[in-house]
């Protein structure tokens, strides 16, 4: 329901105005001065104000000024007595959404305030098309691999439904691009999609950035702010990182998620919301509620329709396109022209693991761009820690280097990466892939150890 704030000195046309938005649907506050109006706009964002010009103290020009700088969005009618043409045109130029002379007329009333909240409505979904648009985050899935094919299929059954889904997926694997393309494909794609980063929020805060809170909820909230619920009602919730939310605060959601209904930090009055909730996380969730982090009643309310994001090297064979999907960007971008790859250097590309998923591929490729632009890149041309372990996965001989018998090459650098990875695999497999033993025989700490294991792709099995 929309809260319309009436604005007069006049007791009678605050009555008259109050009964006209009733009738029409609308919840109205009433304010006899801009001092008291200003004070109940910080306290409770009205979505509509009629207000009036002359007013005692405050006029109601300096009050539109005031509540357009801190509500740039919402739309103001101004109605006045004493109306001139001058005095509309000086409205309507500090922001007057409209202007409305005495005495009103009540057709007159109720087709500009609904108007004026249709075009806070349209100025809203504007401002999320724009960040859509702006966002540097493809909105398709790229790749014709079988599970690529496969997850799209799923997306396109589930998007058009209400249903609630779960994505999962290692880090940079695209759990966002999916949410965004469920939402997309979805009737309330007209709707604004709000995301929230449940890793990124402060305990103490996320219940605020959900639900909003009232003027003087707490320390320096001078003024009330609307929550994630209520920013993303009729279009849809994404809950990214869920699996990093805190346990005490997984029970509160638990309740709102359930009954969409909720309380402002603060307030009393109840919210009731119409959202759609999509939740992602890189975090395997059974093991997670195993473990006492994750409650399980949570898990199975998220968990309507799951969503599983292959990481690259389950579907290596949609590397080509994708690396070639973003070389045209980047070049674009750069004003570069696109590098291309040998056989040898995909063939390595293709079989190099990819611990950071689509991601590691996307930064790597504006990387070869800067260095490249223009050539075509051998396998020997590679970053060594990929080139080493890729090339060996792949039996790719690098620039002469014979992998097995660790012949010789002039890139110093490669060798040396070559010569450290294919020491550690031996010794590795001596030491029957026990890491503690083979840190105490190299002379490494465990973690430094693993992290080059990890570099070179080399497997282990603890």
């Amino acid at each position: 329901m929309s809260l319309v704030l009436v604005v007069d000195d006049e007791e009678g046309i605050r009555y008259s105005l109050r009964g006209i938005l009733e009738d029409e649907g609308y919840e109205v506050a009433e304010a006899e001065s801009a001092e008291k109006a200003l004070e109940l706009a910080a306290g409770h964002v009205p979505d509509l104000v009629f207000l009036d010009i002359w007013l005692p103290g405050m006029d109601g020009l300096e009050a539109l000024e005031s509540l357009r700088a801190d509500q740039p969005d919402l739309p103001v009618i101004m109605i006045s007595g004493h109306g001139s043409i001058e005095t509309a045109v000086n409205a309507i130029k500090k922001g007057a959404f409209d202007f409305i002379e005495k005495p009103l007329s009540l057709e007159k009333v109720v087709i500009t305030a609904a108007k004026a909240l249709e075009f806070r409505q349209l100025r809203r979904e504007n401002t999320a098309l724009r960040a859509r648009i702006s966002s540097d985050l493809s909105q398709n899935l790229t790749g014709s691999s079988p599970v690529i094919t496969r997850l799209a299929e799923q997306i396109s059954r589930v998007a058009p439904t209400d249903a609630w889904v779960l994505i999962t997926g290692e880090n940079g694997t695209g759990k966002e691009i999916v949410a965004r393309m469920v939402h997309a494909q979805s009737r309330r794609s007209g709707k604004p999609l709000v995301a929230v980063n449940c890793a990124a929020i402060p305990e103490e805060l996320i219940e605020s950035e959900l639900f909003g809170h009232e003027k003087g909820a707490f320390t320096g909230a001078d003024r009330a702010a609307e929550g994630k619920f209520e920013l993303a009602d009729g279009g849809t919730l994404l809950l990214d990182e869920i699996g990093d939310m805190s346990m005490k605060t997984q029970a509160k959601i638990l309740r709102i998620l359930q009954e969409q209904r909720f309380e402002r930090v603060g307030g009393r009055k109840t919210i009731t919301v119409d959202v759609r909730v999509i939740a992602a996380t890189n975090k395997d969730l059974p093991q997670e509620i195993a473990a006492g982090r994750f409650r399980e009643d949570l898990y199975y309310r998220l968990k309507v329709f799951p969503l599983i994001l292959p990481p690259l090297r389950e579907r290596s064979e949609d590397i080509p396109m994708l690396m070639e999907e973003f070389m045209a960007g980047f070049a674009r971008e750069h004003g570069f022209k696109p590098v291309i790859f040998s056989p040898g250097a995909l063939a390595v590309l293709m079989a190099y693991r990819w611990p950071g998923n689509v991601r590691e591929l996307r930064n790597f490729t504006e990387r070869m761009l800067i260095m490249y632009g223009g050539r075509e890149v051998q396998a020997a041309d590679l970053p060594p820690e990929i080139a080493v372990a890729g090339a060996a996965a792949a039996d790719v001989d690098l620039g002469g280097m014979d992998l097995a018998g660790l012949g010789s090459t002039s890139d110093l650098k490669t060798a040396r990466a070559l010569f450290e990875a294919r020491f550690l695999e031996v010794k590795l497999q001596e030491c029957g892939g026990n890491i503690s033993r083979l840190a105490d025989l190299v002379g490494l700490d465990r973690s430094s150890l693993y992290r080059k294991l990890k570099a070179y792709g080399i497997q282990v099995s603890e």
